[in-house]
């Protein structure tokens, strides 16, 4: 009998041990087909990500790990390898080199928003508007603004180039990513 008491008790740990488990990562989307957990940082998900390694590359080449591992909150418009691979041929090699290291800051700073901002909070925001757009700025000081159109949510730059959030709300512990398809230039 003791030994079916020890057998239930070790099922109940278990069973409470995975439902708090499944309950801790229901919601987060996979990126690139990685597991993003919400108790890891920005960084600490980026970097497992298999589609934001050239992202992650450019991060640490302008030495802004340490900032987006901080306590944030952070919006992060996470741009795909694709998306950097689309800029103009030596544009990404050009930015890696340390004598551009403010240039690919301001860059990569014009995808970061203080704050914690749901897909949901940006859709509001841009269709309670004048105009169908939510306008804010990134960290860098660029301005940004947002339209939905029908399940989309496009983010713009300063020049009117558009990115598709293809991943929304992929919770941090420091933030929220929604990766995009393009990367979005500062002028």
């Amino acid at each position: 009998m003791t030994s079916f008491k020890a057998t239930i008790a070790a099922l109940t740990v278990a069973i409470s041990s995975t439902a708090a488990f499944a309950a801790s990562h229901a919601g987060n989307p996979m990126v690139g087909g990685a597991e993003m957990l919400v108790e890891r940082n920005i960084i600490e998900n980026a970097v497992n990500s298999p589609i934001h390694t050239t992202l992650v590359a450019a991060v640490q080449a302008a030495d802004l790990v340490e900032t987006l591992q901080g306590e944030g909150p952070f919006t992060v418009f996470a741009p795909v390898d694709d998306a950097f691979a689309a800029l103009p041929a030596g544009t990404v090699e050009n930015l890696l080199l340390p004598e551009n290291k403010a240039t690919l800051q301001k860059v990569l700073t014009a995808h970061v928003v203080a704050g914690d901002w749901s897909a949901a909070d940006i859709i509001a925001a841009a269709q309670s508007s004048d105009d169908g757009f939510y306008h804010f700025n990134a960290v860098s000081g660029d301005a940004l603004s947002a339209q939905a159109r029908g399940n989309n949510v496009y983010i713009y730059d300063e020049s009117g180039n558009a990115s598709l959030i293809t991943v929304a709300d992929v919770d941090q512990s420091n933030g929220v990513i929604h990766v995009v398809n393009a990367v979005l230039v500062p002028k």
